[in-house]
Parts: C-alpha cells; sequence; structure tokens
C-alpha cells in the first residue's frame, strides 16, 4: 500500500489564525477566541469559541457560495496556497480531489436571511437557498481552484474530519487521485446552539472535560485543510478506523463497543500496538455520557500512562471541523517545530470525576519523552465513530 502524507496544513479556530499562532496559543493553553456572548443565544449568554477578525472576501459571483462557512474555508485556503498553486501546475486537475466535512454549511446565512424576511417581508437579494447545502463547501473550494477531480462533502455530524481523512487516504491508494484536499469547516448559528440546548448539553461557562464539576459542551468554529499526496514529507497518515454502532440518535453507546472498534481499526490500519502510541487527543465534550464512555475505552485499551488532552476548552466543540482541528493539533506536536515535544494541555479545574477511571492528563507545559505517534478520537451522534494516527516521519 501507498503511504499518505498530510503535506501542508491551513488552519484558524478560537486558537488564533495559522499553524504559528495556533501551536503558540494551543501549547501555552490561550484561547482568545473563546468568549461569553449571548450573540447566537438571545437572552442566555454561552461561551463559544469564535473566530476572530475579518474573513477573507469571496471573489465569485455564484450566489450559492457566499457564506461565512466559506469564507473560513478560503482563510485556511491561503496559508498553503502557495504549495496548492505548485501542486497544480504540475498535476493534471482531473487527478486532485477535494472532500471537506461540515454539518453547518452557510446556515447562519439562511438564518439571517429569514430574519430579513420576517422584519421587511422578503428574502434579501443576495440570499440564495444553496447558500446553506452542504456540498456548498467542497464545490467552492474546487471551483476556487479549478479543480475537476472527486469532489465531495462528508457530514456525518462530529466524526466528519476525520472520516474525510480516510476518504483522502482511499481516494489515493485507489489511484483515482494523487492529491487531496480534505479538512473540515464549521461557522457558529443560531440553529445548532439551540439545538444543543433543548439536549441540555451546553455550558455557560469554559467546558470542563472528565471533571466531577463538567456541566456541559461549548460549540465552537473552525477549519482546518490539509494537502495529502504519496509525496513524502515529515507528517505520515499511518492509519484512520472507522465505526457505526447506531446505538441512539445522540447518546453514545456506554460500553463504548463501537469506540473501541475505531480506535482499534486506526491501531490495526498502522500495524501499530496500542503501547506504541505516544499521545491521544480526546474527543473530550464534557458532557457526562461521552466522558464517561471515553474514558473507560482509553484506559482499557492503553492504561492509564499514555498522555492524553482534551482541547475542546480551547477551541470550542466545532462539530463537522473537530475531526480535521483536533488532528491538526497532533499535525501541530508532530512538526519539526515543536522541537521540544510539547503537547497541547488538558485545561480542567483539576477535580476528576471519581466514577471515571484516570487517565494521564497533559500539564499546561509537559513535554512527551518520545513524540513518534500521536492519535485523535472522534465520537459523532448516531454511533459514528472515528480515530486517526498520525507519525513523524525519521
Amino acid at each position: 500500500m501507498k503511504k499518505i502524507y498530510l503535506n501542508e496544513l491551513g488552519v484558524l479556530c478560537a486558537l488564533g489564525r495559522g499553524k504559528a499562532e495556533v501551536a503558540r496559543n494551543l501549547l501555552a493553553g490561550i484561547s482568545p477566541g473563546m468568549t461569553i456572548t449571548s450573540q447566537y443565544s438571545p437572552g442566555r449568554e454561552l461561551m463559544l469559541g469564535q473566530v476572530i477578525g475579518d474573513l477573507p472576501p469571496l471573489a465569485t459571483d455564484n450566489i450559492t457560495y457566499h457564506s461565512r462557512n466559506n469564507q473560513l474555508l478560503l482563510a485556511a485556503l491561503e496559508e498553503i496556497r502557495p504549495a496548492v498553486n505548485a501542486l497544480l501546475a504540475q498535476v493534471p486537475s482531473e487527478r486532485i480531489g477535494v472532500v471537506i466535512g461540515t454539518s453547518t454549511s452557510g446556515m447562519a446565512a439562511a438564518e439571517q436571511a429569514m430574519q430579513h424576511r420576517l422584519d421587511s417581508g422578503d428574502f434579501p437579494a443576495h440570499f440564495h437557498y444553496g447558500q446553506q447545502a452542504l456540498g456548498s463547501t467542497s464545490a467552492f473550494l474546487a471551483d476556487a481552484l479549478g479543480i475537476i477531480g472527486p469532489t465531495y462533502t462528508v457530514s456525518t455530524a462530529c466524526s466528519s474530519g476525520v472520516k474525510v481523512l480516510a476518504s483522502a487516504q482511499r481516494l489515493i491508494q485507489a489511484g483515482i487521485c494523487d492529491a487531496v484536499l480534505a479538512g473540515g469547516v464549521d461557522t457558529l448559528c443560531g440553529f445548532t446552539i439551540a439545538g444543543f440546548s433543548s439536549l441540555e448539553s451546553v455550558s455557560a461557562e469554559r467546558c470542563n472535560p472528565f471533571s466531577a464539576n463538567r456541566k456541559g459542551i461549548n460549540i465552537g468554529e473552525a477549519a482546518a485543510l490539509f494537502l495529502l499526496s504519496a509525496t513524502p514529507s515529515t507528517i505520515r497518515l499511518c492509519g484512520v478506523g472507522e465505526s457505526s454502532d447506531g446505538y441512539h440518535i445522540s447518546a453514545p453507546e456506554p460500553t463504548g463497543r463501537g469506540a473501541r472498534l475505531a480506535l482499534q481499526g486506526a491501531l490495526d490500519q498502522a500495524q501499530l500496538p496500542a503501547a506504541d502510541i505516544d499521545y491521544l487527543n480526546l474527543h473530550g465534550t464534557a458532557t457526562p455520557q461521552n466522558d464517561a464512555m471515553e474514558a473507560r475505552v482509553v484506559h482499557d485499551l492503553f492504561g492509564a500512562d499514555l498522555l492524553v488532552s482534551g482541547t475542546k476548552p480551547l477551541t470550542g466543540h466545532t462539530l463537522g471541523a473537530a475531526g480535521a482541528l483536533e488532528a491538526a493539533f497532533c499535525w501541530l506536536a508532530l512538526d519539526a517545530e515543536n522541537q521540544e515535544n510539547r503537547l497541547p494541555p488538558h485545561i480542567w479545574d483539576g477535580v476528576p470525576d471519581p466514577e471515571l477511571p484516570q487517565l494521564r492528563w497533559v500539564k499546561l507545559g509537559e513535554r512527551a519523552q518520545r513524540l513518534r505517534y500521536a492519535m485523535s478520537s472522534s465520537f459523532a451522534f448516531g454511533g459514528n465513530n472515528a480515530a486517526v494516527i498520525l507519525g513523524r516521519e525519521n
């Protein structure tokens, strides 16, 4: 089988914009975009993970592409644009794929348009229902670059951002593509926040995963975009595992059977024993059922000595982007710029839940003695699970 590499990464989230700023703030446990606001929940203030500042304009006349979601994706692309342009000069566009994960697409644009109609009686001239189509994100990126290879969107809720990496891997392994742009993007909107609020799972404070005092999740927005190919580079896509246990529309399967299948599947594909993993980025939503399931599965599979952290207190839960964003954190940890092997910290109040098996939480500033393989897990509504392992090449 061909070895697949993650050659480039563009990223922005509540931690900042671009690899350098995101890595710096991630490792320092600082997140400028985690703010308390009622912007998306009138009458109720919530902690949200927001991308701060202006986003690049969309230079297209196709109104169906006009959304904040696509602006976030464009900003991630701009960071890796030189490498993408070089690729396009060497590889036929039909041999390049685009696979993007999302769950909201342009829903925020639809909300604004509906409010305009309620206020004035008409939809605004700049609105088109296609802006909220899930396929808008991947189609926008392909059109912006003139790519005509396989182009599609994955929307499996919170596992979407890992599943796109599995899709990219398959496209390259099958010989259909020479390179794939794959990642996740999701944008804050009232619909999503109201939905999670109806489940009584959101917290007005910074989320506190695996703590006895946790009160629920924070929602966030982000974009993370990888360029994958068989061209060797320093970070390799070693394995991806996927499962679907279909236990419940929103609750995880209590024993973690499906989650374990995904984690073990990634280990099997990578041909690695669990003991070879040096760091695991947890899904860590700070909801009681997910935390309980995940803690038990991780403890059973990896033991109590593996360095682990949940990074959603620094970003919010970015939904369709979460898997790609947290894989990006593994990429940043493995990157040559991180010469000291510092790891993303587990930001919480330090009060463990006595009902859960205890894990080895990464402390602020902690370094790994060995950092060769990093893993990330994502568990979604409907029992849709995925895990990915990245490796540092010598």
